[in-house]
């Protein structure tokens, strides 16, 4: 295909940056670094027609971790982490509500639980006891004292069986995670950013001081600075960054009569993570039942997984009521040896910033900010 002069020095004229991936993190830091530099020619490239990685195949969760994951990422990652990685999901949340119209993405603070089984309590006392550690851990990340409390009383209300404990958290809720990006790219689209969809960067080289981009189609991008945002993908383009792709199943039930349940629900250190649409229930996860075989980039849903959480929601959400399995997905998190994302200067002139771990919305406008701030360097 040849290119008139008008695309030539419009479309494809050469960027002050481009940016790899149009998900959250790609549209979050598109905003930050063009709110910062307005002058700056900012495109973004994504090889789907929408973002389809993890930005829009997501629960719709606006949370910062429960209380067995942090108790678990306390051990593993040591206190100072683990709470500059929940501020920066606190902060992430907030950043959201500031810069986006609440309504827009149908966000709603309805407040989140962590569910403990019956056949997994451990006791009244010692529950008390971790939340209590847990809160107190938490104080300067979250700005206040009691993060967690015991909402025991809500486990009839909501109609579980099997359970023993609820844990509430009040700052956290849910929104529509395909709201969301809508809403972001139209942001970045007003603000003077050219999206480009449907267009796959193949490789990239650097020529007498600029980048050239080479795609899977009759056209090349020259930039002077290259971000990549293709989270668990990003291997492809960064062979040598350390990133494990992880597979999340969802499915949704059909509309349910007199559904209780309203907020954000985790479940065993939040491998296992539901809520309501409506009268609808969406449920996800249970990779931890096959860690080995959800470690792929493959999009597709599995019958192991798949009748794990239905046998789940049977169990434990819904018993004894009737309704049909209306939509069933998959999206793929970036995942590593720890949970902090990898937000970096590969070489000069040459980001990243990948490896959310399952919670990108909310590190997302975070992470946005942070790569942004290091490009202007």
């Amino acid at each position: 295909m040849q290119i008139s002069i008008w695309e030539k020095e419009s479309f494809y004229a050469p960027k002050d940056v481009i940016i790899i991936g149009s998900g959250l993190v790609g549209l979050w830091s598109a905003y930050y670094i063009k709110k910062q530099n307005p002058k700056w020619s900012v495109a973004i490239v994504d090889r789907g027609i929408i973002p389809t990685g993890a930005s829009t195949r997501n629960a719709g969760f606006a949370c910062f971790g429960s209380v067995t994951e942090l108790q678990e990422d306390f051990t593993k990652m040591g206190e100072d982490k683990t709470l500059e990685l929940v501020s920066m999901r606190f902060q992430g949340l907030q950043r959201i509500r500031k810069v986006l119209d609440e309504k827009l993405i149908d966000f709603e603070l309805c407040g989140g639980y962590e569910m403990i089984a019956s056949d997994n309590d451990p006791g009244v006392e010692a529950l008390e006891e971790t939340m209590a550690t847990v809160n107190k851990k938490l104080k300067s990340a979250v700005k206040t004292s009691q993060t967690f409390k015991l909402s025991d009383k809500k486990i009839s209300d909501f109609g579980f069986q099997h359970v023993a404990h609820l844990v509430e958290n009040k700052m956290e809720g849910y929104l529509h995670s395909g709201k969301l990006c809508q809403a972001l790219l139209q942001l970045v689209q007003s603000m003077g950013i050219t999206v480009f969809n449907g267009v796959e960067i193949t490789r990239y080289e650097k020529i007498l001081g600029k980048i050239v981009l080479y795609t899977n189609q009759d056209i090349r991008f020259t930039t002077g600075k290259l971000l990549i945002c293709t989270n668990a993908f990003a291997k492809e383009l960064l062979p040598s960054i350390e990133i494990i792709p992880a597979r999340g199943q969802v499915l949704v039930t059909s509309a349910i009569q007199d559904l209780k349940l309203n907020g954000t629900f985790h479940f065993d250190e939040g491998y296992y993570y539901f809520r309501n649409i409506g009268n609808r229930v969406l449920l996800g996860g249970a990779r931890n039942k096959a860690f080995d075989a959800e470690r792929t980039t493959t999009m597709t849903t599995t019958d192991t997984i798949q009748k794990e959480l239905e046998r789940f929601l049977s169990k434990y959400i819904l018993p004894g009521k009737e309704y049909a399995i209306t939509d069933r997905w998959s999206g793929i998190m970036g995942m590593g040896a720890e949970k902090m994302p990898v937000v970096k200067e590969i070489t000069t002139d040459i980001y990243c910033a990948v490896r959310m771990s399952g919670m990108g919305v909310a590190l997302a406008p975070i992470v946005g900010e942070k790569v942004a701030n290091m490009m202007m360097g």
